[in-house]
């Protein structure tokens, strides 16, 4: 089993009650042509080897891609009594990963015209309008500040996970009583289970029914979660696990505590099987299409809930002083985590702890993947190792983001650029492009601009498939004799779409001697040496500034390669792609025309890489 490099850093703050710590491509989830099962060869040892590490008697997990249930396992016992087996329908309480499903709850009721998210919540819990708000120029609290973490109540853990039984009137009588704050509302993100116990009240309130009933009528049942309940009375005991908290070198047993008025926040039992198909739910909202909805909630709900909608925080940290390193930026949606980290970008992941359970799962919507795992020791969290997963994954290429299909009105000016390219002709351009196109660069500048490059390059041999950023933006590349031309193509908002605006970049293949020059700098950023410097580098540049320059590239990089020619002429000037063991960094440089030194030298980062190591 390899070691995993990103250990605790990648794991989501908080968001769980935890006081210790366009069409799909066909198969998103390939590496390198090999089936999509061979990928999850490690998670048995990955998960026993964590399940030992952390002395947890048992432990379920589950992969879903492709809105399937790829992989799933069961290790170690649900009950050290009986030692009987945990398996993927083994129930396990997943504590505050109900949140998300009460948030689900409250944008179906907001969909059907119920009330506004922006709507004050006293409007539907009548005990909160006494509330005392801590400055006189506090706003009542809303449902989104609810649903976002941000109503300015404190964080309540863990004494909120001993009031999931509280009855209603119980809790009728604490909010008569009043909330204290912490923050104003809608200032800051602050973690409250008691935030989403009042949701629950809403739910409750708005239909008349209780939470739960809604719950399993209008999400579980729809969804074929028929192992999924509130009540551990429901549960076959052959089939539920048992909680434990360590105690020195022993297991003691924590029943499972009675779910009441607090359900909302973290009252769910659930199956891995179960929960595979609420992961495969959350992915199916992505990409956005025009396919007929078939769930009980609108995939551009369920997108909503899936925004960052309250920031957390931004943080950069490295394991170790030389590794990567690692920059996340957090925050908040709806009853989910929202994370943009260096390692898996964009994120959505809850983890849930109470006595005697932890879970955690993450879901990577751009690739419709997603992992989660369930332990019976209190606050356990196998996020960590969620997530080292993920970046195994990633590291062998076993991530292949789904694909935009080409737009219309993209591909219209793709074919429209190259026929130009070619034979250029005043009416056809014109025809697709809007009048501000050649305010900013006139017709016949763009006309002597096609014909130089046609003259420098020669014919098109080939077209590459355009990269759509979106809808009206898009990349390509045409391939030509003497090199290849990217062409960056944007479209204005008229109807139908016109081109806006073009970028062209042109590279040319480098000569002999300029390869050499550039092979030559890659050796000095590898190792420094005096008499290369001397020989490579004009004597006009500082020598000493560039040495340290090159110096901090070793150590956030590695050793580096050459790799593509990016632009340029070819002959004294070019952009080249440097691969490294930690990344990849773009190179420019120009070289003197009579000794071939180099007068200037940039580094910049890709504009395919969003964070540099």
């Amino acid at each position: 089993m390899a070691a995993f490099p990103y250990g605790t850093l990648i794991a989501y703050h908080h968001l769980a009650a935890q006081p210790q710590e366009a069409a799909m491509s066909p198969t998103p989830f390939t590496n390198n042509g090999k089936h999509r099962s061979d990928n999850a060869a490690l998670l048995p040892a990955a998960f026993q080897e964590f399940r030992e590490q952390r002395h947890i008697p048992g432990l379920a997990y589950g992969l879903v891609t492709d809105g399937e249930l790829v992989a799933a396992g069961g290790l170690g016992v649900q009950n050290i009594l009986d030692q009987s087996p945990v398996t993927p329908d083994s129930v396990f309480r997943i504590a505050s990963m109900t949140k998300s499903f009460t948030a689900m709850a409250v944008v179906r009721l907001r969909d059907a015209g119920k009330f506004h998210l922006d709507c004050p919540a006293e409007q539907f819990v009548p005990e909160l309008a006494g509330l005392l708000y801590p400055t006189h120029d506090s706003a009542p609290i809303t449902i989104r500040q609810l649903l976002t973490m941000s109503a300015g109540f404190p964080q309540d853990d863990p004494w909120a996970d001993r009031q999931l039984a509280c009855a209603d009137a119980e809790l009728s009588a604490w909010l008569s009583q009043g909330v204290p704050f912490s923050n104003p509302p809608g200032v800051t993100f602050e973690y409250s289970n008691y935030g989403y116990a009042i949701l629950g009240r809403i739910i409750a309130n708005v239909t008349g029914v209780p939470y739960q009933t809604y719950i399993q009528d209008e999400l579980l049942t729809p969804l074929g979660m028929m192992d999924t309940t509130f009540d551990v009375r429901r549960v076959a005991p052959e089939r539920l696990v048992m909680g434990y908290r360590r105690e020195g070198s022993q297991w003691v047993a924590e029943p499972p505590l009675a779910d009441g008025a607090f359900g909302a926040m973290g009252g769910l039992f659930t199956t891995i099987a179960d929960f595979a198909r609420y992961m495969a739910f959350l992915l199916s909202a992505f990409p956005p299409r025009d396919e007929p909805e078939t769930g009980p909630v609108r995939r551009s709900s369920l997108r909503e809930m899936q925004q960052m909608w309250r920031h957390n925080l931004t943080q950069s940290t490295r394991l170790t002083p030389d590794a990567p390193a690692l920059v996340q930026t957090i925050g908040y949606g709806y009853g989910l985590g929202i994370q943009f980290d260096s390692v898996l970008g964009y994120s959505v992941a809850h983890g849930g702890g109470l006595p005697g359970y932890g879970s955690f799962y993450r879901l990577l919507p751009d690739y419709g993947v997603g992992l989660v795992a369930f332990a019976n020791l209190t606050y356990e969290s196998p996020a960590a190792r969620i997530n080292d997963i993920l970046y195994c994954f990633r590291q062998a290429g076993a991530l292949q983001p789904r694909k935009w299909l080409p737009p219309d009105a993209l591909l219209a000016v793709q074919s429209v650029l190259a026929q130009v390219y070619e034979h250029w002709d005043d009416q056809t351009i014109t025809a697709v492009a809007t009048a501000s196109f050649f305010q900013d660069c006139p017709l016949e500048r763009r006309r002597q601009q096609f014909a130089d490059l046609r003259a420098r390059f020669g014919r098109c041999r080939a077209i590459t498939p355009l990269e759509p950023e979106n809808a009206l933006r898009g990349r390509w590349r045409l391939l030509c004799r003497g090199g290849y031309i990217e062409l960056f193509a944007t479209l204005a908002p008229t109807v139908p779409p016109q081109l806006q605006y073009l970028q062209i970049t042109a590279a040319r293949s480098l000569t002999p001697a300029l390869k050499r020059t550039a092979a030559q700098v890659v050796k000095l950023i590898n190792r420094w040496d005096d008499e290369t410097a001397r020989t490579v580098l004009h004597r006009k540049l500082k020598r000493a500034a560039l040495r340290s320059q090159l110096a901090a590239l070793r150590v956030q990089y590695g050793k580096l390669r050459l790799g593509d020619v990016l632009e340029g002429d070819g002959t004294t000037r070019a952009r080249l792609r440097l691969p490294g063991q930690h990344g990849q960094v773009d190179m420019t440089l120009t070289a003197d025309p009579t000794t071939g030194t180099v007068l200037t030298l940039a580094f910049t980062r890709p504009r395919e890489t969003a964070f540099v190591p």
